[in-house]
């Protein structure tokens, strides 16, 4: 066995076999028109519940009860069909998935479930006029990348660190007469000429997208290059469909309950924005007979220990973010509560390496990033502060995926992460001669993490660490999660705390997202050679090729350092011991389908 799970392991058996231990047996529900209504918790207000639209965990722990996709998770969390009536057939060049839809497949408004629907949503979630931050996840279709990146016409220029333009122009976008033919611009206005031009493009990039439907029952998908995670992502949120009528009658159909349709478990009821998300069985769903639940309700919550005495009361049945200390007082009083769920993931900070038009941005420099990573102790964060059976970091890729030989791709590329608080001292001057800043300008900077009792204890541990080892004072400020989101994707902060939970089950979810211009690169980090090493294990069927330049990339982003990686995620969860039936895939939050009270 691999010794680093072993703590890890340990607790898992510690769940399993303690199941008859002390405990609280607490109902956690009201009564609904059919069956219980199980009441949880949400961290956060649901930015979006458009399935194209959503960026976090926060949301699709929803989204996976509102909307069922082509393929789903079962119990035991392998790959199922969902909407799909069978897993696909892939061509023996694995470029052509087909999908073939369960009969009689239906809306929550009792609307057929079509090939069309999925369709619709993923060219929606292409579109760029919808700004999918997650459409990326549709580059691998044929076609789907050129979709996504036509631009209007017009000149568009350099951005300075707030998102602004500057006076210095980045490139443009020009039309030529090809692209006017067949159009009728009699008229029209320069702006007018852009538009129709734009549509015309759209239209035809649209077309020559690799998803079809070949008839309602029948999803004919095309890749770009063989996608050995494809059917992973078929399960992923972003690919969920939406009901093509409905979204093209009310654009706005999902910002409100009396409006939104899905097709999943459970339908939407209601949606009190930043106090509850209330949903009730949908008998339309295909499985709906094996769901004894008659819905579940999601209260928005920030603080966890006004959510845990929620849980400790009974209120709530299941409580996905728990107090440090109460996590660690039941795993040590061996509680039947306690599920410590596998998670691939990984906790880091994001350091803003935006060039600032006064140089002063300290993270501009390898050195000082490289002493801000050396100067952590990770192991005393995890023992002592999650104390959740986490893993202290070795690279951006976590353990738990495998590699060309169906090994722990983790092990051959080994520990990339160097604690030492001398080393890092010293580093942070040669970076700051180098950079011809002081420790002034250094002190300035803040550490902006989302609300979270844990989150706050992680960051004033690495306040301190950073304080005592290389004699600097960073600023801490918390913010709501969807305003930090806002942030991040402005690149208007210093340092930020983020956290990537793995889409597919392959290490290019972990690190794909560092690419120049990636949409979750907030570091606004850019290395054409770890770039061309993503592109080419991206277009590569060779799995010896794909991993090994992952390897590479992997080494290359640890070497300069624009994230600090500190732990490997867990997800410890609590389920009173009256419900049953919950279950955690590997790649998501608890899922709640078949959850029921005994």
């Amino acid at each position: 066995m691999n010794k680093r799970f072993k703590g890890l392991v340990a607790l898992l058996i510690l769940t399993a076999v303690f199941l008859t231990a002390c405990g609280g047996n607490k109902t956690a529900s009201t009564d609904g028109a059919e069956g219980q209504i199980l009441i949880v918790n949400n961290t956060s207000e649901p930015g979006s519940l458009d399935p194209a639209l959503a960026q976090g965990t926060h949301e699709s722990y929803l989204l996976n009860h509102l909307f069922t996709g082509l393929l789903r998770y079962d119990k035991e969390g392998n790959l199922a069909p969902g909407m799909a009536k069978e897993m696909p057939t892939v061509s023996e060049d694995g470029l052509t998935y087909t999908f073939t839809l369960k009969d009689d497949v239906k809306w929550s408004n009792g609307d057929p479930v079509t090939a069309k629907d999925f369709e619709f949503a993923w060219l929606r979630a292409l579109d760029p006029n919808t700004a999918s931050l997650y459409a990326f996840q549709l580059y691998y279709l044929k076609g789907g990348e050129a979709y996504n990146t036509v631009e209007r016409p017009g000149v568009y220029y350099v951005k300075d660190a707030d998102g602004n333009d500057t006076k210095e122009v980045d490139h443009e976008v020009v039309i030529t007469d090809a692209d006017k033919a067949g159009l009728d611009l009699n008229g029209k206005s320069e702006d007018e000429i852009a538009d129709a031009v734009y549509e015309k493009w759209l239209e035809a990039k649209r077309a020559e997208v690799g998803v079809k439907a070949i008839d309602d029952t029948t999803l004919e998908v095309t890749l770009e290059k063989p996608t050995p995670y494809f059917a992973d992502l078929a399960a992923f949120y972003t690919l969920y469909p939406v009901n093509q009528k409905v979204v093209e009658e009310n654009p706005d159909w999902a910002k409100d309950a009396s409006t939104f349709v899905s097709n999943g478990a459970f339908k939407l009821i209601n949606w009190e924005h930043n106090s509850k998300v209330e949903t009730t069985k949908d008998e339309n769903w295909f499985d709906a007979s094996e769901v004894k639940l008659g819905g579940i309700t999601w209260e928005i919550l920030e603080d966890s220990n006004t959510a845990y005495q929620n849980f400790d009361a009974g209120k709530y049945g299941i409580l996905t973010d728990v107090p440090t200390e109460v996590l660690a007082q039941k795993i040590a009083d061996k509680s039947p509560v306690v599920t410590i769920g596998k998670q691939i993931g990984t906790y880091y900070y994001s350091l803003n390496m935006t060039k600032s038009e006064d140089g002063k941005n300290p993270f501009e420099n390898a050195k000082i990033r490289k002493a801000f990573s050396m100067a952590l102790d990770r192991k005393s964060i995890v023992e002592n502060i999650t104390k959740g059976g986490q893993i202290a970091a070795e690279g951006m890729v976590p353990f738990g995926l495998i590699d060309e030989n169906n090994k722990e791709w983790r092990d051959i590329n080994g520990n990339l992460i160097k604690e030492d608080a001398a080393e890092a001292k010293k580093l942070l001057e040669e970076g700051m001669q180098e950079s011809g800043i002081t420790i002034e300008d250094i002190n300035k900077q803040v550490l902006l993490y989302n609300t979270s009792e844990s989150h706050k204890k992680i960051a004033q541990a690495v306040q301190q660490m950073w304080n005592q080892n290389l004699g600097v004072t960073v600023g801490l400020e918390n913010a709501d999660f969807n305003v930090k989101l806002a942030r991040e994707n402005a690149h208007d902060f210093n340092i930020s705390r983020g956290g990537w939970v793995g889409d597919y089950y392959d290490p290019m979810t972990m690190l794909d997202l560092f690419v120049t211009g990636g949409e979750q690169n907030y570091s606004n980090y850019s290395n054409t050679e770890f770039d061309a090493l993503i592109k080419e294990a991206k277009n590569s069927a060779d799995q010896t090729v794909r991993m090994e330049n992952m390897r590479k990339a992997e080494k290359i982003l640890m070497e300069d350092m624009p994230i600090v990686p500190v732990y490997f995620y867990t997800q410890p969860y609590l389920v009173q011991e009256n419900i049953k039936g919950v279950y955690k895939p590997l790649l998501q939050y608890p899922i709640l389908t078949y959850a029921e009270f005994q």
